[in-house]
């Protein structure tokens, strides 16, 4: 394929989202010519799983490491049981990967294991609390996103849960602020 017909990344996630779509579609309806069509996505799918592995195999373990560090690719070396990294050093990595970004804003991220198809997180927030929902949901995305075979992400609080917090009456009366300095 040409580098003028490659796909970017958000291409690629509406092909996905559009195949999911018509499987889902097409297990809803009964009768011989949509089991078929399933059959032969399932076999297809056999088929490009096992060219995947070979190509692996014939590149050896260096190209099977890029291949897992490309998202696609990653993606498809885990729905092939192909991945060369286990799940719990996948959800590590990715948690290594927002570590900096929580520090920077007084919290913490770390695995605290996996239970079949469910990853539990141990997550550390500091401040009012704002924004702890996008904070919640980025580590469950960067989580799922390493685990594609993960079924949830469950958050529990780190241990040492900070001290509240000493809010001053006039902050809490004030119209023009809130009690976390941020504009009303």
């Amino acid at each position: 394929m040409s580098d003028a017909r490659r796909l970017d990344a958000p291409a690629v996630e509406r092909r996905l989202a559009r195949i999911d779509e018509l499987l889902e579609h097409l297990q809803g309806v009964p009768g011989p010519t949509s089991e078929a069509a399933i059959t032969v996505v399932q076999a297809l799918t056999e088929v490009y799983g096992e060219a995947l592995a070979r190509v692996r195999d014939l590149g050896g373990p260096a190209l099977a490491a890029a291949l897992a560090g490309d998202e696609l690719l990653g993606h498809l070396l885990v729905l092939h049981d192909l991945h060369p990294d286990p799940l719990d050093r996948r959800v590590a990595a990715a948690l290594d990967a927002l570590r900096p970004a929580l520090r920077e804003r007084g919290g913490d991220v770390e695995p605290a294991g996996i239970d079949g198809a469910v990853a539990t997180v141990r997550l550390r927030l500091k401040g009012c609390g704002s924004s702890s929902g996008a904070v919640e949901e980025a580590v469950r995305e960067a989580v799922l996103a390493a685990g594609p075979e993960l079924s949830e992400v469950r958050l529990e609080p780190s241990g040492d849960a900070p001290a509240p917090a000493f809010v001053p009456l006039d902050a809490l009366v004030r119209p023009s602020g809130s009690a976390c300095g941020v504009p009303a």
